[in-house]
């Protein structure tokens, strides 16, 4: 009696059960040359080195290197960091065709990095495995043209290690890191926690008191500033605070976007992690790259305060929506901005100029039917 074939399915490795009459899978012939370089890797029993497969040619790299490794300067000397919107499909899923369409526009206009998952992509509303997804692909996709920061960071230190390794390993460049959030530590704490997840790679430390109920102190950055991964602060509590870093040679980003000029330009800070460059990255690459300039920064600032009138990234996905550059759908529990705050986003637009904004289509007032809030994703 005949042995039974094995079939063939796409996508699916062919399978030796069912070959009754083999003793054993049948073995491969190889070449002397091949042999013989099969044989030198040998290190004991059935046991092969690490390094006993070298086909350079096929894989896209070593299981011990990190795909795109990045220098601590790198990314220290970005000016223009975009915590980039993550867009949703009518059912809550991802629209990555949309999201790919905003990282080239960002490309495009200027920005030297984006923060993926963080406050503005709404990281907290994804799951773990969503998240360092989404990180995955926009290295995938981006990576060779773009930093790409991964929000890992968390008020659980388990699972600011368990992101953190996982980012790093699909290819982040660097990691954004807040504080300890509701559950707040110590100063010793705070420092404990840092300390754990510095060694895995560059690192921003986001200051944020506002979001987490606790302010990073200086004597924390200080005692973590000569950890060799401290790439620097997204700082948020204001220009003292940055002059105090900046002076020290502490790299630092401002996290508010109405100070960002005046950081950047004033008091040293090295740059901006902005929300408002996801609909005008070419005004803002301007504002970081090109010296002081007091009437651009007046201009933006009817943007700024209407971008912040609700707690963020509320009005940044109903400006995005209004542009036309994603759909109109909100993971709860955000909700879109009033009517009223949507027709002044019209005359914002005009004023600054429809040209200077992301997208293509003229900006809608939409009604408040046009928004699809989804609780269950």
């Amino acid at each position: 009696m005949m042995a039974a074939q094995p079939t063939a399915t796409p996508g699916v490795r062919l399978g030796w059960k069912g070959l009754g009459a083999l003793a054993s899978p049948p073995r491969l012939a190889l070449s002397r040359s091949a042999a013989a370089a099969l044989a030198s890797h040998r290190v004991g029993r059935g046991k092969f080195s690490a390094a006993a497969i070298t086909t350079d040619d096929y894989l896209p790299m070593r299981s011990t290197e990190v795909k795109n490794r990045t220098s601590v300067d790198g990314i220290k000397s970005l000016r223009l960091i975009t915590a980039v919107k993550t867009p949703y499909l009518p059912d809550g899923r991802f629209d990555l065709e949309a999201y790919d369409s905003l990282i080239n526009t960002q490309i495009n206009g200027g920005a030297e990095g984006v923060i993926v998952g963080g406050t503005t992509g709404e990281g907290h509303l994804m799951s773990w495995d969503e998240h360092i997804m989404l990180i995955g692909h926009t290295v995938n996709c981006f990576g060779t043209n773009i930093k790409v920061i991964g929000n890992t960071g968390s008020n659980s230190t388990r699972e600011a290690i368990h992101a953190s390794e996982q980012g790093f390993a699909v290819g982040m460049h660097a990691a954004l890191h807040v504080n300890p959030y509701y559950g707040k530590t110590s100063t010793a704490g705070l420092i404990s926690h840092f300390d754990e997840v510095l060694p895995m790679g560059p690192t921003i430390i986001y200051n944020v008191p506002a979001r987490t109920g606790q302010d990073i102190p200086p004597a924390v950055i200080e005692a973590l500033s000569g950890y060799p991964n401290m790439a620097g602060v997204k700082e948020c509590v204001g220009h003292e605070r940055v002059k105090c870093y900046t002076d020290k040679g502490i790299a630092i980003w401002s996290g508010n976007d109405d100070e960002c000029h005046d950081s950047r330009w004033k008091y040293g800070a090295t740059g901006v992690i902005s929300v408002t460059s996801n609909l005008v990255p070419g005004l803002m690459c301007s504002l970081m790259f090109e010296g002081e300039n007091t009437t651009l920064n007046e201009k933006l600032q009817p943007l700024m305060k209407w971008l912040f009138s609700e707690p963020n990234p509320i009005g940044l996905n109903t400006a995005l929506a209004q542009l036309g550059v994603v759909r109109p759908v909100f993971r709860r529990p955000y909700a879109p901005l009033s009517l009223e705050k949507r027709t002044e986003f019209v005359r914002i637009v005009e004023a600054i100029g429809r040209e200077n904004f992301v997208g293509q289509k003229e900006v809608q007032v939409l009604d408040d039917d046009d928004f699809v809030l989804i609780s269950r994703y």
